[in-house]
């Protein structure tokens, strides 16, 4: 079956870094373009990363950019979000998307796939 698992999120405290994971499996997933997205309560699902199966395009949130390393194993299926001084606004759920589209990729009409998220709480 056609799976995306995120993994990595807890409890943080404001300035702590973590290091997000979202394992593909199913052969639909073959040279897809991975992104990551979040959505905290009250709010939009936003767009924060991609990267194309090649990892020849890579696209950030601007607001985020610095903050934020996407990256990608492909020889095991998984896609890793690195976060860096978070802080209480990056409280969400985290979730990682697929698409077969290599360019463009911070749409989210775009993807088909998506996991069914992690929960990052950053507190004092």
């Amino acid at each position: 079956q056609a799976q995306l698992v995120e993994s990595g999120g807890g409890l943080v405290q404001p300035g702590d870094s973590l290091r997000l994971s979202c394992a593909a499996s199913g052969r639909t997933f073959e040279r897809y373009s991975l992104a990551w997205f979040r959505q905290a309560p009250g709010k939009e699902r936003e767009f924060l990363a991609a990267i194309n199966w090649p990892r020849t395009s890579i696209y950030y949130r601007d607001s985020m950019k610095g903050r934020l390393i996407i990256s990608r194993d492909n020889a095991k299926n998984t896609v890793f979000l690195q976060m860096n001084n978070l802080t209480a606004e990056d409280t969400a759920v985290y979730y990682c998307a697929a698409t077969s589209v290599q360019r463009n990729l911070g749409k989210r009409n775009l993807y088909d796939f998506w996991g069914q998220g992690t929960q990052v709480t950053v507190s004092s």
